[in-house]
């Protein structure tokens, strides 16, 4: 595993981790729409790009013509 890898999965951890204590402690209403909802959509996709290697953003990088910095 790349340390790449590593620090999405610990930066999308770190993210949803803390959407669930904001909302545990009564500060973050997850049942209404809000903007935490698109913090909760980065989060998950960090962490499961992490262990997956799946990443939208990099399918529509790389077809708008954006040269992958690892060469590939």
């Amino acid at each position: 595993m790349t340390v790449e890898r590593i620090v999405r999965i610990i930066a999308g951890f770190f993210i949803m981790l803390s959407l669930a204590l904001a909302h545990s402690a009564g500060t973050a209403n997850l049942s209404s729409p809000s903007w935490l909802w698109f913090t909760a959509f980065v989060g998950f996709n960090l962490f499961q790009s992490g262990i997956t290697r799946f990443c939208p953003m990099d399918i529509m990088l790389k077809k708008a013509g954006v040269k992958s910095g690892c060469g590939l």
